[in-house]
């Protein structure tokens, strides 16, 4: 899955937010500034040619909508991440957080039982 620009994510946060809507409508999501009108309608075009929107036709206006999941998306861009900076080992990269941004212990207990809570279910599919 190829990997967005900043903007191009920025838009499909809107779109997987709010499911589907008109141009007007990803607009008026944006903070202030809001980008101009066409910049936003040429991105959802290029997203559209990337594969990730589609539209409905409604004489010259278009609604778009996802095509693509967050969730889907979300998955593919961390394993790109990880692969790229980390080796493609998990370990490292939570090593790494773990270790850089101070996480609380809290934090980490609750990641350990989230991995805890994997081993087991892994284990019981075997």
């Amino acid at each position: 899955m190829r990997e967005l620009t900043r903007a191009e994510e920025e838009v499909m946060q809107i779109l997987w937010r709010i499911r589907k809507g008109f141009v007007k409508d990803v607009l008026e999501h944006f903070d202030d500034p809001k980008p101009a009108y066409n910049t936003v309608s040429t991105i959802i075009r290029i997203l559209q040619d990337k594969g990730f929107v589609d539209h409905k036709a409604y004489g010259r206006t278009h609604e778009y909508y996802p095509i693509v999941s967050k969730d889907d998306y979300s998955k593919s861009h961390l394993s790109n991440f990880v692969n790229d900076y980390f080796s493609n080992s998990f370990g490292k990269m939570v090593s790494f957080f773990a270790k850089e941004k101070e996480i609380s212990v809290k934090e980490m207990e609750e990641i350990m039982k989230i991995m805890d809570g994997e081993v087991r279910k892994q284990k019981a599919e075997r």
